[in-house]
């Protein structure tokens, strides 16, 4: 405890922003305080940062980010002669103030900065990166996280979140840097002054939309006079998402007043995920009022989106691998029909996502590539098919997180073409006089009833990240032979390695009568996820075994 005091005593001496100073002198003599934000360093994984916005080195703030962009140039510089840094951020709070302390170090060190003029979705970054040959990029966000946190992505000069072999040597640096001495920095204006900084030009921004309208299939049978409502739950989407739509012909576009805007408060939807419905009530509300058979949501960064349909008198919700089948069928369906299918063609997903899309590739003559849980991987796999000069097998790309890609544009998902795919999909449908829960029905009835569920239980503070390992530790030493009552038949330990997937702390539980389970630690939240996939005769016996699953690992974390 000593020497969290003492690292709480050097900020306090340190810091010059007022929000933080005065942060920091209101926990003053409050050990359990002070000991939340400074028990340990904000942790550099796979996918950057992401943490509570506030004071102390386990918190999002300028001196943090700043360590970490230290970090990243030290490391760009070691394998670069004259690198370059693209710089895109979302609507949260501070993520402009964040985006512009990471270019001055990037600048002050220097690497040439390309940063966008104004927020811009994770995609965006993406299709940048390679659009201007930079070697690297960051994008200020905390995706789908409440309000309070903040976050850091990185990315590589192939457009892909890093892997796991460049975080750990970026991680390497960051930890040779201290967070106050060895941190070189400009003013922002400063750089732009001595050209070092640079904005992002509308050429950019209008290639990226036109890279997502080539991804358009425009089936004849289609009406896009189709009424849309559209929340961009006050993110980054509502630009791309609307011009991308109305340039292909949907122009009958609302979006409810509330959530258009940009606000990192997230007022009207504390939890902005579109997975969950809360997150959706304020747009379900206006299709509601106006009709509407489809509802779109983007999260904060836009590179997820959900939907609702009209489902009688009420809306449905499509889960993240509901729509991927949907997509996938349909993208399959539309490129058989024209004879537009590739030779050999290529899906990939990942671990966690449904078992249904094996079934539904067999019919289409697709391969089917799983990798880790991180869309990232499934970039990863498109650029070996483009090393491969086979990058027009890749038909399709999609994780159970609300997150598709159906082209080599960009190697992230991304909610503009989602949102685009999405819609053309259902005008598509509803020109035959069918709805999308019709058609996923009929799918079902095809190929079996599929259920997936997500279950996550948190872990705050530094007893839940001690909690979270010793639980990991404990179902990898002593699995249990039955769960929920299905006896378990194979286990895999992605820690100990599975075929060619790097390892990951993952645990895998194939149980008798098709019924899996993954569990694994959030890489960017204090939280065990378990992945329920089950096959079932109908949809209550599929909610039966999640349940069943649900309350038994519930059980297993109190423990």
């Amino acid at each position: 405890m000593m020497d969290i005091i003492s690292n709480y005593k050097r900020w306090v001496e340190q810091v010059k922003e007022e929000d933080l100073l005065e942060e920091l002198k209101s926990v003053e003599g409050k050990e359990e305080e002070i000991n939340d934000r400074f028990y340990r360093e904000l942790e550099f994984g796979t996918g950057g940062l992401r943490g509570v916005i506030g004071a102390g080195t386990y918190r999002m703030n300028v001196h943090t980010v700043a360590k970490a962009t230290q970090g990243y140039s030290n490391y760009l510089k070691k394998v670069v002669a004259e690198p370059s840094v693209a710089i895109a951020y979302d609507s949260r709070i501070k993520s402009d103030v964040f985006a512009r302390t990471a270019a001055g170090v990037f600048a002050a060190n220097g690497i040439q900065v390309h940063i966008y003029k104004e927020l811009m979705p994770t995609p965006a970054l993406s299709y940048a990166v390679r659009a201007l040959h930079c070697d690297g990029g960051i994008v200020v966000t905390a995706s789908h996280n409440p309000a309070k946190y903040n976050g850091y992505k990185v990315y590589g000069a192939d457009g892909c979140q890093i892997t796991l072999e460049v975080a750990e040597a970026i991680l390497h640096e960051i930890g040779g840097v201290d967070v106050f001495d060895d941190v070189v920095q400009m003013d922002f204006e400063e750089g732009c002054g001595q050209g070092k900084i640079h904005f992002i030009g509308e050429d950019v921004i209008t290639g990226f939309i036109d890279a997502v309208s080539e991804r358009a299939l425009n089936p004849k049978e289609i009406d896009k006079d189709v009424s849309i409502v559209y929340t961009p739950l006050n993110g980054t989407g509502r630009m791309p998402v609307t011009r991308c739509l109305r340039e292909n012909g949907y122009t009958r576009i609302t979006i409810p007043a509330e959530q258009e805007m940009p606000d990192g408060n997230f007022t009207t939807c504390p939890y902005p995920n579109p997975e969950i419905r809360e997150a959706l009530e304020v747009g379900l509300k206006k299709a509601k009022e106006i009709g509407s058979d489809l509802l779109l949501a983007t999260d904060p960064d836009c590179d997820r989106v959900g939907i609702a349909v009209r489902d009688g008198e009420d809306y449905k919700l499509i889960s993240g691998n509901q729509m991927g089948i949907l997509l996938f069928d349909y993208i399959c369906k539309t490129y058989t029909d024209n004879g537009t299918m590739p030779k050999d063609p290529v899906v990939v997903t990942t671990i966690v996502s449904t078992k249904m899309i094996d079934k539904i590739a067999a019919d289409y003559g697709v391969e089917v590539r799983r990798v880790l849980t991180g869309f990232k991987f499934i970039g990863e796999q498109i650029g070996f098919l483009e090393a491969a000069g086979e990058a027009d097998r890749y038909v399709f790309g999609f994780e159970e997180s609300y997150g598709y890609l159906s082209g080599s544009h960009v190697r992230d998902k991304d909610g503009v073409n989602g949102s685009l795919l999405i819609c053309e999909m259902f005008a598509h449908y509803k020109a035959k006089g069918r709805s999308l829960v019709e058609v996923l029905n009929a799918l079902y009835e095809k190929y079996g009833y599929f259920k997936e569920a997500l279950q996550s239980i948190t872990f705050e503070g530094a007893s839940g990240a001690k909690k979270m390992t010793e639980l990991m530790d404990s179902l990898r030493k002593n699995p249990p032979s039955e769960i929920a009552g299905f006896k378990v038949e194979d286990v895999k330990d992605y820690g100990a390695g599975v075929g060619d997937l790097p390892k990951s702390n993952v645990l895998e539980f194939n149980m008798e009568n098709d019924v899996n389970v993954l569990v694994r630690p959030s890489g960017t939240e204090p939280k065990i996820k378990m992945y329920y996939l089950v096959k079932g005769d109908s949809e209550e016996a599929g909610d039966r075994i999640t349940a069943s699953l649900e309350a038994y690992f519930t059980e297993v974390c109190k423990g």
